[in-house]
């Protein structure tokens, strides 16, 4: 029994000799792996796990990277008029900072980036800006549910960029109203025609989307004025301008006889084919009854 114990103390210690030269080899090993590819380390950028020795994962260099910019989002209302044909687009911010601006054809619109590309959708005739709308009218031909997602679109796009309205300070000044603005020359009447049509009437009508022009004022005691924006070629702009206007300037004005509207040619073609349609609607009302 003594004599073995010195043999197995032996085979022992030259078995753990064995054991050991091996995991050294194996640690040598996985050293060498590591260190010959530092790369991948540098792959994972996101959180790591660690390992039971203790041994962490390096921390990924932070990132410098910019994000590309964001477009303002806003939100652009819309409420009807008493023209089915026009929309009042109201989007958040300030239009016009004084008076208004209509642009009936192209030629008119190239004075106004925004108008320009508002009249080059298909249907769309007049723009007109307001202080804080802008009332966009169409052709009867098209409709809204076509029309509506381009001019969020281009008038999105326009606010949220702050572009400017006018492409001079000239054309902005030019294209406000200048038919209120008392002058010199203008008696005490006209220029108490003006000053309620300025403080009074346009306020009103600009809630649906229109304004109103001054004309003039002739010796017989008429006010002539012309409906813009949602007002033009309105089939209400006539009990508008009866029980509205003409009734409140010849209340505060006693020389006011009367208020005449001025028509484009246009404008008296639609007022025409109105008139002829309540003219035929009426004769089928009177037959209906008489059977």
């Amino acid at each position: 029994m003594s004599r073995l114990a010195p043999r197995s103390i032996r085979a022992l210690s030259s078995t753990r000799s064995a054991s050991n030269r091996t995991i050294e080899s194996a640690v040598r090993s996985w050293t060498r792996s590591i260190s010959s590819t530092p790369a991948r380390a540098a792959v994972h950028r996101g959180p790591t796990l660690t390992t039971a020795s203790g041994i962490h994962a390096p921390k990924a260099a932070p990132s410098f990277s910019v994000a590309p910019p964001q477009c303002r989002s806003m939100f652009i209302q819309t409420e009807i008029t008493p023209n089915d044909d026009s929309l009042k687009f109201i989007p958040g911010v300030g239009v016009m900072d004084e008076g208004t601006a209509e642009f009936l054809d192209t030629r008119s619109a190239l004075k106004s980036p925004l108008a320009i590309r508002l009249m080059g959708i298909e249907g769309v005739k007049a723009i007109f800006y307001g202080p804080d709308f802008v009332t966009v009218s169409k052709d009867s031909e098209n409709p809204w549910a076509v029309l509506k997602p381009e001019i969020y679109s281009i008038l999105m796009e326009h606010f949220s960029a702050g572009l400017p309205l006018f492409r001079s300070e000239e054309d902005k000044e030019a294209a406000g109203p200048q038919d209120t603005r008392i002058l010199d020359t203008d008696s005490e009447t006209v220029a108490m025609i003006k000053e309620l049509l300025e403080s009074r009437v346009r306020p009103a009508i600009m809630e649906d989307g229109g304004d109103i022009e001054y004309r003039g004022f002739s010796d017989e005691g008429f006010v002539k004025v012309k409906l813009k924006g949602s007002c033009r070629g309105c089939s209400s702009s006539a009990v508008t301008l009866k029980s509205g206007i003409e009734r409140m300037l010849m209340h505060y004005i006693p020389e006011v006889k009367g208020v005449e509207q001025i028509l484009d040619e246009e404008e008296v073609i639609a007022m025409d084919e109105f008139a002829k349609l309540e003219e035929r609607l009426a004769k089928n009302g009177k037959s209906k009854d008489s059977k």
